[in-house]
């Protein structure tokens, strides 16, 4: 089957959160289970200044882009031949290059700057010789890659579209004239963009695209819900037909602390190789100026600093936290008043806090290599990638049974053994301290099942293999 993912970012080019991570695994899992895949990007700033970046690229042709009264320039770059899956990118200057360089989201005009990439998709197939079977679409940035389609392009009414939510927070709401000043709509048409006085560009896609699928199984449940939905429950619930949840995987090449360059010696999950994720530890502790203490529990926190990851519990019981007699770890950037809590935290517990207000990849792999516990109090996480990569290190995961933490991270029986994480259910700051007490008394108090907890994590397949013969199937389903 030909597959086209279109995506915002995608990894190695440009990343920035978990989209970048699954545009950059799944096309390739696809790739391999057999399918021809390419995925599709903006040609951004960011990657340009990479000489070694473009220097791969082949020019093909530039065409025009139509966007209603306007005619935009489309560069259309791609990979060198024999590339499965092949990244193809799309070039404009005005939109996707910057005077800050980096920033990918955030303008003025993001609306009308995916509004081209959508277009600009559709338009470059003819270009690159490739009519796929099914365009993967992905948030709002691609949301209007469905209707467009059905729209303005009746000899590709033989592609099929697939849009998946990563995060219903964010849906791509615009005033109502931009479907007629930007898209060139007719009324018809932006009626199935509008909802509640605006248009909404996630809604039109949940509408008009073939299949609408999530990023965890219970996230397909929950946005169904006033309380996850962010206004969408009832466009959703109509649509309910056409959902599927299907739970993102991890790269197990890429997160392997058995190849991990970045770690200060890799380790895998025998006796002898939980003695390096020792090692590792204290390395840690000595590069991010902790106590070199092997036998205190550290507890590792990686990710955005904003409060539907939990941090305002964490910020309403840090004292009781610390209490417990744990080390704690913080990396990630996000809201000023939770970067502040992690810097004072620091300061008020010195050897013992260490507060990292930065994105650095290669520390984030040796806190997860040199921790023992991984926290994750998410008020909402559609499937969430850091607790499946702690359990890949061996780190073991405390985490609010919501969304994909709840798929991923069953809780720990200590009657039996199974599970593999500690979890709690109610958004309460003393539930989750209460989690990480349970969690602190099985480091201290039984090292053995411990252990044994920590090795079943590492050996576990958290890869896309099953994930993606869910989607094949959805695929395969939607071509008959």
């Amino acid at each position: 089957m030909k597959i086209l993912f279109a995506a915002s970012e995608a990894a190695p080019y440009i990343k920035t959160g978990g989209l970048g991570d699954v545009a950059y695994a799944l096309p390739r899992a696809l790739a391999e289970a057999g399918h021809e895949v390419k995925i599709i990007l903006p040609l951004y700033g960011v990657i340009k200044q990479n000489k070694a970046r473009m220097d791969a690229l082949t020019f093909v042709e530039d065409v025009r882009t139509p966007l209603a009264w306007r005619s935009q320039y489309t560069g259309i770059y791609r990979e060198g031949e024999g590339h499965n899956p092949e990244y193809i990118f799309i070039d404009n200057e005005y939109y996707f290059t910057r005077s800050d360089g980096y920033a990918i989201y955030g303008d003025y005009d993001d609306g009308e700057k995916f509004a081209f990439f959508s277009r600009a998709i559709l338009e470059t197939l003819q270009a690159i010789g490739y009519i796929p079977d099914m365009i993967h679409c992905n948030d709002w940035q691609t949301a209007l890659v469905p209707i467009l389609l059905k729209r303005f392009y009746p000899q590709y009414q033989g592609i099929r579209t697939v849009y998946t939510i990563h995060n219903i927070e964010y849906q791509g709401k615009m005033p109502r004239d931009f479907a007629f000043d930007v898209l060139g709509l007719g009324e018809n048409d932006a009626n199935a963009l509008t909802y509640e006085g605006c248009i909404n560009l996630m809604k039109g896609a949940i509408v008009t695209a073939d299949a609408v699928t999530t990023v965890s199984e219970t996230y397909a449940d929950e946005i169904l819900t006033e309380y996850y939905a962010h206004g969408l429950h009832y466009i959703l619930r109509d649509c309910r037909d056409k959902l599927l949840g299907i739970v993102n995987g991890i790269d197990m090449e890429l997160f392997d602390p058995a190849a991990d360059p970045a770690l200060f010696m890799n380790y895998n999950s025998t006796v002898a190789g939980l003695k390096g994720k020792a090692r590792n530890k204290l390395f840690l502790q000595e590069e991010l100026g902790l106590r070199p203490e092997a036998d205190v529990p550290l507890v590792a926190m990686v990710g955005r600093l904003v409060s539907h990851k939990g941090l305002d519990l964490v910020e309403h019981v840090i004292d009781d936290l610390m209490a417990t007699g744990i080390q704690l770890v913080i990396l990630g950037t996000g809201e000023a008043r939770f970067e502040e809590m992690a810097r004072q935290a620091a300061e008020r517990y010195p050897g013992r806090v260490s507060a990292n207000i930065l994105f650095d990849s290669k520390l984030a792999s040796r806190i997860y290599a040199g921790a023992d516990l991984f926290l994750m109090p998410s008020k909402s996480e559609p499937c969430g990638l850091a607790q499946m990569v702690a359990m890949r290190y061996g780190a073991l995961p405390i985490v609010r049974e919501t969304g994909g933490l709840k798929d991923t991270v069953p809780a720990y029986d200590p009657t039996d053994g199974s599970g593999r994480g500690f979890t709690f259910v109610d958004y309460n700051a003393h539930e989750m301290l209460y989690a990480v007490e349970r969690a602190v008394s099985l480091y201290r108090d039984d090292r053995k099942a411990f252990i044994a907890l920590q090795k079943r994590n590492m050996k576990t397949n958290f890869g896309w293999t099953s994930s993606v013969k869910k989607y094949e199937r959805l695929y395969k389903k939607l071509k008959r």
